[in-house]
Formats: structure tokens, C-alpha cells, sequence
């Protein structure tokens, strides 16, 4: 069992129990009009679509005011001055019937790239990121469903520092059939890795797979719930050699073992402590070395000369994790690996000196595992919607972001599902990597939200009864939508 009885006394009693169980289990159209005008005295079929709907004539909240300048928007006026928790506009929207819409949002982004939190008819509905602009424009927060007659939408503050000018309704376009292909970027694969892509894949569109982070928190999920997540979250974060050097240490590659003895999928991340140049002081202890303002590490420099210390260490990082991956892949386990996270928010240090430094690492960390350690069981996943940051089709397999809106708000994110579809033109899966809320399966379903995954973060996301309430929580792993560990193929036949 792989030292099985070893690695126990690393997780929880509780978490100890659902493991020794589930081992002795396995063993044994078009003319535009404004505001409502269209709906008296016509049927839903009659109502010309699309319609608009002037931000200035919302009720607003806090510090909100009515802006005129500058030229260039729709109507009389904008809403402006969204700056703090608490300061919203909710614009009342008329829809011709019951039924899904593609709403359009426009809007003045002066400050740089910032998101909005929406909710429609009072009920928390995701957030929209608004691109730095040099005027007014819009752009699509995918699809809603709207009641017939008065609805209500709602933007609160989020990261602020933007205008909104209307909102508009116009008909969903209906989902065509996906266009991803089975097969990955690596020509040399594994048949493991090639098992479970195309499992993910065929998959693609009529289910999602659950997925929790930290095998402690997953196997607790099976007292309360009776089910455990399809994927379990591991993290490389204390084999960066930074951390080995202060004394960290890691069960990750052994808990990933365990978790494939029960037959689980293992998805890794690498909160990858910068290679060197940490600052270490009490505020930014050396822990925190993946954070951007814990380091002086300079990613642009140490590209720009690979005969310097900062390069060769770069490659001594990428060896050191390449070391634990081949474990996995001598044990034939295919990994959803995922480097290189969050890198647009810049709050890590592979993602501060921009999308060009972070593209060329990820190509290099590419190449140094495929070409140099024949790491073939790694699916490649990539971390970000924007365009300016995506590396390119040949060194991805799959697209995802992270999702984390407010407590309890289990909408889909239809807005950034439908980005990322846009950006890889629908030929690769897109997937939730990590996530606050739990996508509600209903909204997924209604709203064609075709998520391959979802990965609930640890701690307090699953645990403390507000970002995912106990009902919500059993509601989604007892979903026929949603793929739990018990319904998971054996890879090695699929």
C-alpha cells in the first residue's frame, strides 16, 4: 500500500478512518430599442431584441454619482465614483420573456483592468472584468436568465475604479458541440496522461468532476456527505529548494500516491518560493517567497542572461520538482499540472514583471521537464483568461482560471467560462482550478457553463459553513451532474 500505514499519521483521525475504509473496500434579430418601451400590448415573440437600459436611471448607493464627462457615452449620463465595499447601482431591466439572455455591459475602464460583482434580481451573480479602455465601450457578461417583466441588475463596488454607462439584453447564442480534440501537446504522453484526458473529454459538457484541495479536507468530506471529490488538490510549494533550505518538508508526493490508491485524480499546483533574494523579515518571513512582496528576485533579469546565478537557480528549482514528478510518473500517474498560477494578479513573483517573462518561463519549464526529465504525465494546464498572457496552443493542454466570489454566491461564472472558450477558440477543456463557492449544478446546466472541473480551496471555503453552506455542499456531490470519486473509470482500461 505504499506505506500506507506511514503516511496516516500525517493526516487527521477522521481522515485516517475514510481512508483505511476505502482501501478495504477496494481490496475486497435585430432593431435595437430602450428601456421597456417594446412590452405593453406585445407578446414575448413580438418584443424586438436587443434592448437597452441607461445605468443613470438605477437606484444608487453610497458615494455613487451621475458623471457627463467624458464624451462618448450612451444615453444621459454614466454612473461613476465606485471606490469602496458598499457603493452600488442597480438598474432596473425588462425582459420580453422567460429566458436565458446574453447580457452586455458598457462601460469606461480609464484605471486599468478591474472586476464588477454582478447580481441579478438581488441573488450574487459572479464578477465581470472590465479591460482598461481609452473611452467608452462594452463588453459581454455572458449569459443570464431573466424572468418575464421588471428584473433587477446590480453592480457592487468589487475592485472599483470604473464607470458604467448601460446594460443591454440580447439573445443567447445557443452552445454548439465542443471542438475539443482528444490528445495532448507532449507527442510522447503516457498512456495514463492519454487516458485521462480523453475521460475529461468525453466528460466535457455533460458533467463536471468535484474536486477539493488538500487530501485532509477531501476524505473529511466523506462523514458528513457519504461521497469524496473526483480531484484532489496537491501543492509542490515545500519542495521549492528555498523552502528545503529553512527546513521545509512535504508528504504531497506521498499523500498524491495515497490518493491514487483509492483511485482519485491529483491535480498540482507550485507555490514556487522564489529561487532566491527572499526577504525574510518578520512581516515577509521566507514562507511567503512566492509572494511578490516577499522577494527582490527579478524574473526579467534572470531570463535576459542565462549564464547568471538567478537562471542556473531557476533550473535548479525546475530539476528539484522534476525529481517528486518522476516519482508519480514511475508509479504511472498522470497529473493535472498546473505552474505558474494567477501569474496577470502580479502578486506572485513570476507574474510581476509582466505576461512576456511569465510566457518565456513557463515555455522553459516546459521544455526543461518534457525535453530534459521526459516528464510525459503531466496535462499541462494553463491559469488565465487574458489574451496577453496565454503562452500559446503548443505548450497547453488545458485553460482554467480561479473563481472566488463572494461567500455563498454559487453562479456558474459564465463570463470568464465564456472568455476562456473564446480564447482557445472551444479546441482545448477549460476548467475551475481553484474556487471559493461551489458552482450551483442547476446554474451550470441552465446556463451551459461546461466547467471540466471544479476545486474547492481549503479550510474555511469548505469548512466554515459560509462560503459553502453544509446544504449546498451535499446539493452538489449528490448532483447526477456532478462526477464524484465513486464514479470515476479505471484509467488504465479507459
Amino acid at each position: 500500500m505504499r506505506k500506507t500505514h506511514l503516511l496516516l499519521i500525517t493526516l487527521s483521525l477522521a481522515a485516517a478512518a475514510v481512508i483505511v475504509g476505502i482501501l478495504l473496500a477496494k481490496e475486497s434579430v435585430p432593431a435595437e430599442v430602450t428601456e421597456a418601451e417594446s412590452l405593453k400590448g406585445t407578446s414575448a415573440a413580438e418584443t424586438a431584441i436587443p434592448m437597452t437600459f441607461e445605468a443613470e436611471s438605477g437606484q444608487l448607493q453610497g458615494d455613487l454619482t451621475i458623471g457627463k464627462q467624458p464624451a462618448g457615452f450612451s444615453g444621459s449620463g454614466y454612473v461613476t465614483g465606485f471606490k469602496k465595499p458598499g457603493d452600488s447601482v442597480t438598474i432596473p431591466v425588462t425582459a420580453p420573456a422567460d429566458d436565458i439572455f446574453e447580457l452586455i455591459v458598457g462601460y469606461n475602464g480609464p484605471s486599468g483592468d478591474k472586476d464588477t460583482e454582478l447580481a441579478v434580481n438581488g441573488i450574487a451573480f459572479g464578477s465581470v472584468n472590465l479591460r482598461k479602455t481609452a473611452g467608452f465601450t462594452e463588453v459581454s457578461a455572458g449569459k443570464i436568465a431573466l424572468n418575464r417583466g421588471e428584473n433587477t441588475i446590480t453592480f457592487n463596488t468589487g475592485w472599483g475604479w470604473y464607470d458604467i454607462d448601460y446594460v443591454k439584453i440580447t439573445n443567447a447564442a445557443k452552445n454548439q458541440e465542443h471542438q475539443v480534440v482528444k490528445g495532448l501537446v507532449n507527442p510522447n504522453a503516457t498512456p495514463e496522461a492519454l487516458a485521462l484526458q480523453r475521460y475529461l473529454v468525453d466528460s466535457y459538457g455533460t458533467s463536471i468532476l468535484s474536486g477539493q484541495q488538500n487530501l485532509n479536507d477531501a476524505l473529511e468530506l466523506k462523514k458528513p456527505y457519504g461521497k469524496l471529490p473526483a480531484i484532489v488538490g496537491f501543492d509542490m510549494m515545500d519542495y521549492s529548494p528555498s523552502r528545503v533550505e529553512h527546513g521545509a518538508k512535504s508528504m504531497e508526493i506521498d499523500n498524491a500516491l495515497l490518493w491514487h490508491d483509492l483511485g482519485g485524480i491529483a491535480a498540482f499546483t507550485w507555490h514556487w518560493n522564489a529561487p532566491t533574494d527572499l526577504i525574510d523579515s518578520g512581516e515577509k518571513p521566507w514562507s511567503s517567497g512566492f509572494y511578490t512582496e516577499a522577494t527582490t528576485f527579478d524574473l526579467e533579469n534572470a531570463l535576459a542572461d542565462p549564464d547568471s546565478k538567478s537562471y542556473k537557480l531557476l533550473l535548479r528549482d525546475m530539476d528539484a520538482i522534476a525529481e517528486q514528478l518522476k516519482k508519480l510518473q514511475d508509479a504511472k500517474i498522470p497529473v493535472l499540472w498546473r505552474p505558474l498560477h494567477e501569474a496577470e494578479g502580479g502578486w506572485f513573483w513570476w507574474g510581476a514583471k509582466g505576461p512576456e517573462p511569465c510566457k518565456q518561463l513557463w515555455k522553459l519549464l516546459y521544455d526543461r521537464l518534457t525535453n530534459v526529465h521526459h516528464l510525459n504525465n503531466l496535462i499541462w494546464v494553463w491559469n488565465s483568461e487574458s489574451p496577453d498572457w496565454y503562452p500559446g496552443d503548443d505548450t497547453v493542454d488545458i485553460i482554467s482560471v480561479d473563481s472566488y466570489p463572494a461567500a455563498g454566491d454559487y453562479s456558474p461564472d459564465i463570463n470568464r467560462y465564456e472568455n476562456l472558450v473564446k480564447l482557445v477558440q472551444d479546441k482545448k477543456l477549460v476548467a475551475m482550478a481553484e474556487n471559493g463557492p461551489i458552482p450551483d449544478p442547476d446554474l451550470l446546466t441552465k446556463l451551459q457553463a461546461n466547467w471540466s472541473w471544479y476545486c474547492t480551496w481549503g479550510g474555511e471555503f469548505i469548512n466554515d459553513g459560509k462560503q459553502n453552506t453544509k446544504e449546498h455542499i451535499q446539493k452538489v456531490l449528490d448532483s447526477s451532474y456532478v462526477i464524484t470519486l465513486d464514479e470515476l473509470p479505471d484509467f488504465s482500461t479507459y
